[in-house]
Protein backbone atom coordinates (compact mmCIF):
# COMPACT_ATOMS: atom_id res chain seq x y z
CA UNK A 1 0.00 0.00 0.00
CA UNK A 2 1.55 3.72 -0.91
CA UNK A 3 0.94 6.49 0.97
CA UNK A 4 0.54 10.02 -0.37
CA UNK A 5 1.24 13.08 1.19
CA UNK A 6 0.62 15.81 -1.13
CA UNK A 7 1.37 19.65 -1.22
CA UNK A 8 -2.00 21.46 -2.52
CA UNK A 9 -5.16 20.12 -3.30
CA UNK A 10 -4.27 19.76 -7.00
CA UNK A 11 -2.14 16.67 -6.16
CA UNK A 12 -4.02 14.69 -4.45
CA UNK A 13 -5.46 11.50 -7.25
CA UNK A 14 -8.64 10.87 -8.06
CA UNK A 15 -10.13 7.50 -6.79
CA UNK A 16 -8.14 7.00 -3.76
CA UNK A 17 -8.74 6.73 0.17
CA UNK A 18 -8.31 9.79 1.76
CA UNK A 19 -6.70 9.86 5.55
CA UNK A 20 -6.42 12.44 8.44
CA UNK A 21 -6.54 11.68 12.08
CA UNK A 22 -7.08 7.88 10.52
CA UNK A 23 -9.58 6.98 13.36
CA UNK A 24 -12.27 5.87 10.96
CA UNK A 25 -10.55 5.17 7.84
CA UNK A 26 -7.66 2.82 9.39
CA UNK A 27 -10.23 0.27 11.64
CA UNK A 28 -12.02 0.16 8.00
CA UNK A 29 -9.06 -1.11 6.43
CA UNK A 30 -8.53 -3.43 8.76
CA UNK A 31 -11.68 -5.06 8.83
CA UNK A 32 -11.69 -5.59 4.69
CA UNK A 33 -14.55 -2.70 4.60
CA UNK A 34 -12.99 -0.26 2.31
CA UNK A 35 -10.04 -1.32 0.38
CA UNK A 36 -7.32 0.95 -1.23
CA UNK A 37 -3.31 0.47 -3.08
CA UNK A 38 -3.09 4.34 -2.39
CA UNK A 39 -3.96 6.38 1.09
CA UNK A 40 -3.69 10.39 0.81
CA UNK A 41 -2.92 12.24 3.93
CA UNK A 42 -4.31 15.07 3.49
CA UNK A 43 -3.87 17.01 6.78
CA UNK A 44 -0.98 18.99 4.86
CA UNK A 45 -3.69 20.87 2.63
CA UNK A 46 -6.86 20.42 4.83
CA UNK A 47 -7.21 23.47 6.67
CA UNK A 48 -7.29 23.01 10.56
CA UNK A 49 -7.68 25.59 13.60
CA UNK A 50 -10.37 27.72 14.83
CA UNK A 51 -10.53 31.35 13.36
CA UNK A 52 -13.68 33.03 14.47
CA UNK A 53 -16.48 31.50 13.29
CA UNK A 54 -14.69 29.30 10.65
CA UNK A 55 -13.57 25.55 11.77
CA UNK A 56 -10.99 23.85 9.56
CA UNK A 57 -12.18 20.18 8.70
CA UNK A 58 -8.66 19.01 10.06
CA UNK A 59 -9.65 20.41 13.07
CA UNK A 60 -9.45 17.79 16.07
CA UNK A 61 -12.08 17.20 18.78
CA UNK A 62 -9.55 17.65 21.18
CA UNK A 63 -9.20 20.90 20.04
CA UNK A 64 -13.03 22.27 19.85
CA UNK A 65 -13.82 20.59 23.16
CA UNK A 66 -11.13 22.83 24.41
CA UNK A 67 -12.04 26.09 23.14
CA UNK A 68 -14.38 28.19 25.08
CA UNK A 69 -15.37 30.63 22.61
CA UNK A 70 -17.31 27.12 20.16
CA UNK A 71 -20.86 27.04 21.09
CA UNK A 72 -21.72 24.56 24.00
CA UNK A 73 -23.52 22.42 22.07
CA UNK A 74 -20.65 21.79 19.31
CA UNK A 75 -18.27 21.63 22.79
CA UNK A 76 -19.89 19.14 24.98
CA UNK A 77 -20.91 16.79 21.34
CA UNK A 78 -17.04 16.55 21.00
CA UNK A 79 -16.67 16.17 24.65
CA UNK A 80 -18.91 13.42 24.22
CA UNK A 81 -17.94 11.71 21.29
CA UNK A 82 -14.89 9.17 22.00
CA UNK A 83 -12.02 8.62 24.50
CA UNK A 84 -9.22 11.37 24.92
CA UNK A 85 -6.74 9.56 22.51
CA UNK A 86 -9.27 9.59 19.88
CA UNK A 87 -10.45 13.15 20.39
CA UNK A 88 -6.91 14.27 19.99
CA UNK A 89 -6.31 12.42 16.65
CA UNK A 90 -10.16 12.15 15.49
CA UNK A 91 -10.71 15.39 12.67
CA UNK A 92 -13.81 17.04 12.20
CA UNK A 93 -14.25 16.15 8.83
CA UNK A 94 -13.45 12.71 9.40
CA UNK A 95 -16.53 12.53 12.49
CA UNK A 96 -18.96 13.88 9.60
CA UNK A 97 -18.14 11.38 7.49
CA UNK A 98 -18.01 8.15 10.10
CA UNK A 99 -19.46 4.84 8.52
CA UNK A 100 -22.61 3.63 10.53
CA UNK A 101 -21.91 1.31 13.59
CA UNK A 102 -24.79 -0.82 12.43
CA UNK A 103 -23.02 -4.68 13.21
CA UNK A 104 -24.84 -6.16 9.77
CA UNK A 105 -22.95 -3.75 7.68
CA UNK A 106 -19.93 -4.04 9.80
CA UNK A 107 -19.95 -7.58 9.27
CA UNK A 108 -20.14 -7.44 5.70
CA UNK A 109 -23.46 -8.86 5.61
CA UNK A 110 -25.41 -8.62 2.07
CA UNK A 111 -27.56 -5.97 3.54
CA UNK A 112 -28.60 -2.61 1.24
CA UNK A 113 -25.63 -0.03 1.81
CA UNK A 114 -23.47 -3.17 0.69
CA UNK A 115 -25.44 -3.41 -2.60
CA UNK A 116 -28.41 -6.26 -1.09
CA UNK A 117 -31.76 -6.20 -1.63
CA UNK A 118 -32.83 -6.84 2.86
CA UNK A 119 -32.24 -4.40 5.92
CA UNK A 120 -31.12 -7.64 7.95
CA UNK A 121 -31.27 -5.57 10.91
CA UNK A 122 -35.11 -4.79 10.40
CA UNK A 123 -35.10 -8.86 10.35
CA UNK A 124 -32.40 -9.35 13.54
CA UNK A 125 -31.22 -7.62 16.13
CA UNK A 126 -31.58 -4.10 15.85
CA UNK A 127 -31.73 -2.18 19.40
CA UNK A 128 -29.17 0.22 18.52
CA UNK A 129 -30.92 1.21 15.23
CA UNK A 130 -33.19 3.83 13.65
CA UNK A 131 -36.49 4.94 14.70
CA UNK A 132 -36.63 7.27 12.07
CA UNK A 133 -36.58 6.92 8.24
CA UNK A 134 -36.14 3.56 8.31
CA UNK A 135 -37.99 1.83 5.39
CA UNK A 136 -34.99 1.36 3.19
CA UNK A 137 -31.97 0.80 5.58
CA UNK A 138 -33.00 0.86 9.57
CA UNK A 139 -29.01 1.93 10.37
CA UNK A 140 -28.42 4.80 12.81
CA UNK A 141 -26.05 7.82 11.90
CA UNK A 142 -23.34 7.97 15.03
CA UNK A 143 -21.97 11.87 14.92
CA UNK A 144 -22.44 13.66 17.55
CA UNK A 145 -20.65 16.50 15.92
CA UNK A 146 -22.96 16.18 12.61
CA UNK A 147 -26.58 17.08 14.92
CA UNK A 148 -24.63 19.91 16.84
CA UNK A 149 -23.86 21.04 13.30
CA UNK A 150 -26.62 21.04 11.77
CA UNK A 151 -28.53 22.62 14.70
CA UNK A 152 -26.27 25.25 14.97
CA UNK A 153 -26.72 26.26 10.82
CA UNK A 154 -23.14 25.82 10.23
CA UNK A 155 -22.55 25.60 6.30
CA UNK A 156 -19.49 23.68 4.72
CA UNK A 157 -16.98 24.43 1.93
CA UNK A 158 -15.10 22.01 0.14
CA UNK A 159 -12.96 22.36 -3.03
CA UNK A 160 -15.87 22.35 -5.33
CA UNK A 161 -18.55 24.15 -3.89
CA UNK A 162 -20.57 25.96 0.00
CA UNK A 163 -23.92 24.53 1.14
CA UNK A 164 -25.28 23.92 4.39
CA UNK A 165 -24.37 21.18 6.43
CA UNK A 166 -28.00 20.08 6.32
CA UNK A 167 -27.57 18.57 2.44
CA UNK A 168 -24.53 16.63 3.18
CA UNK A 169 -26.51 14.02 4.56
CA UNK A 170 -29.04 11.74 2.10
CA UNK A 171 -31.44 8.80 2.81
CA UNK A 172 -29.83 5.90 0.80
CA UNK A 173 -32.65 4.45 -1.15
CA UNK A 174 -33.08 1.85 -4.13
CA UNK A 175 -31.35 4.23 -6.56
CA UNK A 176 -28.71 5.52 -5.04
CA UNK A 177 -27.27 3.79 -1.79
CA UNK A 178 -25.11 6.70 -0.61
CA UNK A 179 -26.18 8.06 3.05
CA UNK A 180 -23.64 11.74 1.68
CA UNK A 181 -24.37 13.88 -1.22
CA UNK A 182 -20.21 14.27 -1.32
CA UNK A 183 -19.20 13.93 -5.30
CA UNK A 184 -16.11 11.65 -6.12
CA UNK A 185 -13.05 13.56 -5.06
CA UNK A 186 -15.18 15.98 -3.16
CA UNK A 187 -13.14 17.04 -0.15
CA UNK A 188 -14.30 19.00 3.27
CA UNK A 189 -12.31 22.10 3.87
CA UNK A 190 -13.80 24.09 6.36
CA UNK A 191 -17.36 25.14 8.46
CA UNK A 192 -18.75 28.58 9.10
CA UNK A 193 -20.28 27.91 12.96
CA UNK A 194 -23.01 31.08 13.87
CA UNK A 195 -22.91 31.80 17.03
CA UNK A 196 -26.24 30.87 18.69
CA UNK A 197 -28.11 32.99 22.01
CA UNK A 198 -27.65 29.55 23.56
CA UNK A 199 -27.48 25.55 22.11
CA UNK A 200 -26.65 22.21 24.32
CA UNK A 201 -26.08 19.20 23.26
CA UNK A 202 -27.60 15.94 25.32
CA UNK A 203 -26.57 12.48 24.43
CA UNK A 204 -28.11 8.65 26.06
CA UNK A 205 -25.03 6.17 25.42
CA UNK A 206 -24.98 2.21 27.03
CA UNK A 207 -21.56 3.48 28.91
CA UNK A 208 -21.67 6.68 30.47
CA UNK A 209 -18.81 8.02 28.31
CA UNK A 210 -17.11 7.29 25.25
CA UNK A 211 -19.83 5.61 23.31
CA UNK A 212 -22.36 6.22 20.56
CA UNK A 213 -25.39 7.85 20.89
CA UNK A 214 -28.37 5.82 21.20
CA UNK A 215 -30.48 9.40 21.31
CA UNK A 216 -28.35 12.39 20.77
CA UNK A 217 -30.40 15.64 21.06
CA UNK A 218 -29.07 19.16 20.03
CA UNK A 219 -30.58 22.36 20.38
CA UNK A 220 -29.97 25.82 19.39
CA UNK A 221 -31.52 28.86 19.89
CA UNK A 222 -31.60 32.36 18.11
CA UNK A 223 -34.01 34.88 19.25
CA UNK A 224 -36.88 33.16 19.17
CA UNK A 225 -35.79 30.53 16.56
CA UNK A 226 -34.99 27.18 18.23
CA UNK A 227 -33.69 24.00 16.24
CA UNK A 228 -33.49 20.15 17.37
CA UNK A 229 -31.40 18.28 15.69
CA UNK A 230 -31.65 14.32 16.45
CA UNK A 231 -28.30 11.89 16.60
CA UNK A 232 -28.53 7.76 16.64
CA UNK A 233 -32.06 7.64 15.47
CA UNK A 234 -31.58 7.42 11.20
CA UNK A 235 -29.55 6.91 8.75
CA UNK A 236 -28.47 10.40 8.47
CA UNK A 237 -29.06 12.98 11.11
CA UNK A 238 -32.52 13.68 11.88
CA UNK A 239 -33.74 17.25 12.21
CA UNK A 240 -37.03 18.22 14.13
CA UNK A 241 -39.27 20.58 13.08
CA UNK A 242 -40.95 20.70 16.27
CA UNK A 243 -41.34 18.01 19.46
CA UNK A 244 -44.27 16.55 18.13
CA UNK A 245 -42.32 15.00 15.56
CA UNK A 246 -41.91 12.32 17.80
CA UNK A 247 -45.29 11.04 17.42
CA UNK A 248 -44.37 10.67 13.99
CA UNK A 249 -41.52 8.08 14.97
CA UNK A 250 -41.60 4.62 13.23
CA UNK A 251 -39.61 2.60 15.54
CA UNK A 252 -38.90 -1.26 14.61
CA UNK A 253 -39.57 -3.54 17.68
CA UNK A 254 -36.46 -3.27 19.95
CA UNK A 255 -35.92 0.54 19.22
CA UNK A 256 -39.21 1.60 20.57
CA UNK A 257 -37.61 2.70 23.81
CA UNK A 258 -35.71 5.24 21.82
CA UNK A 259 -39.01 7.73 21.40
CA UNK A 260 -39.39 7.93 25.02
CA UNK A 261 -35.44 8.98 25.69
CA UNK A 262 -35.74 11.30 22.54
CA UNK A 263 -38.80 12.98 24.34
CA UNK A 264 -36.77 13.45 27.65
CA UNK A 265 -34.38 14.65 26.21
CA UNK A 266 -35.92 17.11 23.73
CA UNK A 267 -38.03 18.40 27.07
CA UNK A 268 -34.59 19.07 28.51
CA UNK A 269 -32.74 20.31 25.61
CA UNK A 270 -35.31 23.15 25.40
CA UNK A 271 -35.42 23.69 28.52
CA UNK A 272 -31.76 24.62 28.75
CA UNK A 273 -31.90 27.01 25.73
CA UNK A 274 -35.12 28.48 26.90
Amino acid sequence: MELLQPSSLEEIPSNTVLLSGGTEVVPLLRDGLIEAETLVDVRGVVPRGINGTSIGAGTTLGELEADPDIPEALREASRLAASPQLRNMGSVGGNLLQATRCWYWRLKFPCRLHGGDVCHARRGEHREHAIFGNDFCASAHPSDLAAALIALRATMRTNRREFPIEELYRLPNQDDRNVTTLEPGELILDLDVPRPDDSTYLKAMDRQRWSFPLVGVAAARSGDERRLVLAGVAPVPWVLDSPDDLETATPLPGTAYKVEIARALVRRALEAVA
